[in-house]
């Protein structure tokens, strides 16, 4: 099927889908399409469907009757029936329409569009789909492609979990992620590194974002406050209370109070279940539930330090959650009373700390993992990740941003990098390549395989002259800048 002109990026996943769609064989084949909101996802399947003649509807907030009644005004329209309308009694009725689609020159291709509304008023609606695949394939019925999608993670990916109905039915089970750092510098059209940089560290890579600031994109670092006034700082916009939007679609958030304050203890820094526990005055396992929750919304990621297994370090997924929850909540009286300029002036030190540096580190490990070549890592690297080093001599522990791991032929792991990443106003001097030498060492005590690992530095405003000509003179150092994250290997 041919690609839209207006569809930007998004290249896997469109392969991907008009794969499903156009898959051969009878009965009912599911597909599950799922992602944080604005992420382009009804973008690219409403033009799926008009591309293979399919059939899409995009379900509403409202009443079982009403959304029956909604979806055979589709439907009829759809068939271009005489009255424009088809009667539904219940789902099982809606669910056999469905299937009774004509195929033309491909499989009939069923698109509904956040389903997760329709099942908080019909739950019964996976056991009902889950009877009429399995019947579909038992007998061999016309073939249907049907796409459920939805924004609402946990209930998307509840679908398929345990003994749930649907579990074993789908076939494509498609997340739609953010764009990274180059893809969205691109999309913003954004050339300078610096601007670009600013701009994800508070949107990330979500495309829907573009369409609710009317102000053009800033071109230089320097543009960014009269930029954010007109979009994330303006009580106005839709964006000023972006993360409360997307806290509130998560249905199994109860207690939005408790998410937010542990959203705020990650977004301080806190990134152990100890400390979060601590920042909010209880005690540890009193928060585990909010946690575990709030990482299959999407909203926080939970991984083991790289180099220490059964040691969970959360981390903030979504930049402007971060960035509200650091910036603007901290001072919402001010921003409310548009007294921007004032309050902006203020927040810069939260905000180089607690936003600019912790989402350097997020693009450092990506740059790593998606775009450095082997010869900048050292080798094909499995996975990359941070690491808290102690040192015992000075009784203290070292934060590594960057470790990148990888597989020797006999399956064990190596070590093939070592990074910190800094976002500082001051160039990185050798005094940073020291202390990085002294962290390889301790971690060489227990991985041995590290005494060979490369060294890396990143860093938002350069190296001064000494580091860069000790650099040169070794074969096991990389500076990178943020040149190289956005356009080098």
């Amino acid at each position: 099927m041919q690609r839209p002109t207006d569809l930007f990026d998004r290249t896997a996943e469109w392969d991907d889908l008009t794969d499903f769609a156009t898959r051969p064989g009878s009965g009912i084949e599911l597909a599950l399409v799922r992602g944080r909101r604005r992420q382009g996802k009804s973008f690219l399947l409403r033009r799926l469907a008009r591309v293979a003649d399919g059939f899409y509807y995009q379900a509403v907030e409202e009443e079982r009757a009403q959304s029956l009644v909604g979806l055979g005004k589709a439907l009829g329209a759809f068939l271009k029936v005489p009255g424009g309308h088809i009667g539904l009694g219940n789902w099982d009725t809606a669910i056999a329409a469905l299937g009774d689609l004509p195929a033309i020159r491909r499989p009939a291709l069923v698109v509904i569009d956040e389903f997760p509304y329709l099942l908080r008023h019909s739950p019964e609606l996976p056991s009902l789909l889950q009877r009429a695949i399995d019947h579909s394939r038992d007998g061999g019925g016309p073939p249907l492609r049907l796409i459920l999608c939805g924004s609402a993670l946990s209930v998307m990916a509840g679908l398929l979990s345990g003994t749930q109905a649907l579990r074993g039915r789908a076939t494509l089970d498609l997340p739609v992620r953010t764009f990274d750092h180059r893809t969205a510098a691109q999309f913003w059209d954004i050339g300078d590194p610096a601007a670009a940089f600013l701009v994800h560290s508070v949107l990330g890579g979500t495309p829907g974002y573009r369409d609710l600031i009317s102000a053009d994109p800033p071109k230089r670092a320097g543009d960014l406050g009269r930029w954010l006034a007109a979009g994330p700082l303006n009580p106005a916009s839709a964006l000023f209370r972006e993360d409360d939007y997307l806290l509130t679609e998560e249905q199994t958030f109860t207690d939005r109070a408790l998410y937010h304050s542990v959203v705020t203890a990650v977004a301080d820094g806190n990134t152990s279940q100890a400390s979060i526990a601590a920042a909010l005055g209880r005690e540890q396992r009193a928060v585990q539930h909010p946690l575990t929750a709030l990482v299959d919304a999407g909203f926080l990621s939970r991984a083991d330090d790289a180099l220490r297994s059964r040691r969970p370090i959360y981390q903030l997924t979504d930049p402007i959650v971060r960035f509200h929850h650091v910036v603007t909540r901290r001072d919402l009286a001010r921003f409310e009373d548009r007294r921007t300029a004032e309050a902006w002036t203020d927040a810069q030190p939260r905000f180089t700390t607690h936003v600019l540096g912790p989402h350097f580190e997020d693009i450092a490990r990506d740059f790593a993992f998606r775009f450095a070549s082997d010869t900048t890592i050292g080798g094909r690297l499995s996975t990359v990740g941070p690491a808290v080093i102690n040192d015992s001599r000075q009784r203290s522990q070292h934060q590594l941003d960057v470790v990148a791991i990888g597989r020797n032929p006999n399956g064990s792991e190596q070590v093939l990098a070592l990074g910190e990443a800094k976002h500082t106003n001051s160039k990185r001097n050798e005094s940073d390549l020291a202390r990085l030498d002294r962290i390889r060492a301790l971690v060489s005590v227990k991985h041995p395989s590290a005494e060979a690992a490369r060294l890396l530095l990143f860093s938002a405003s350069g190296f001064d002259r000494a580091l860069s000509a000790q650099a040169r003179s070794r074969d096991d150092v990389e500076l990178i800048d943020l040149e190289r994250i956005y356009r080098g290997d």
